[in-house]
């Protein structure tokens, strides 16, 4: 014969209050987590592709030097027996470069001073009032 003994725990009303609202209240805490979870995905979304664009920026600024430097390599070639106007080529590729390299640095300068500013998430809007009414 088995006996098993069964003893019903009734809680207080205050605490059965309690085990209530905290019951009601945990799909609402479910929500904000995944809602600031989502918050915080698209802000790391918007990093990395802020980042992706400053990489993509710098790879075409390095393609279009090596194009102008081979152009300019070209250029030297008929006028490699004249001093004065290899002189001036130089100078003109030499100011190129210090354009780009500024350029260069002034992009990735940007880059972290964006970085470093405070996100701010602007909170939703209430709808604009409907003419007429």
């Amino acid at each position: 014969m088995d006996m098993t003994i069964t003893r019903k725990v009734w809680l207080c009303p205050m605490a059965r209050a309690c085990v209530t609202g905290v019951l009601a209240l945990a799909p609402l805490g479910a929500a904000c987590a995944w809602q600031s979870a989502a918050k915080a995905s698209s802000l790391q979304f918007q990093q990395n592709a802020s980042q992706q664009q400053t990489r993509d920026q710098l790879q075409k600024s390095q393609l279009s030097q090596q194009l102008r430097q081979g152009v300019t390599d070209n250029a030297k070639r008929p006028t490699a027996k004249q001093a004065r106007a290899q002189q001036q080529l130089d100078d003109a590729d030499r100011a190129q470069r210090d354009r780009d390299r500024a350029n260069q640095q002034d992009l990735l300068d940007r880059e972290r001073a964006a970085a470093a500013l405070p996100r701010v998430i602007p909170k939703d809007l209430p709808p604009p009032p409907r003419s007429g009414e």
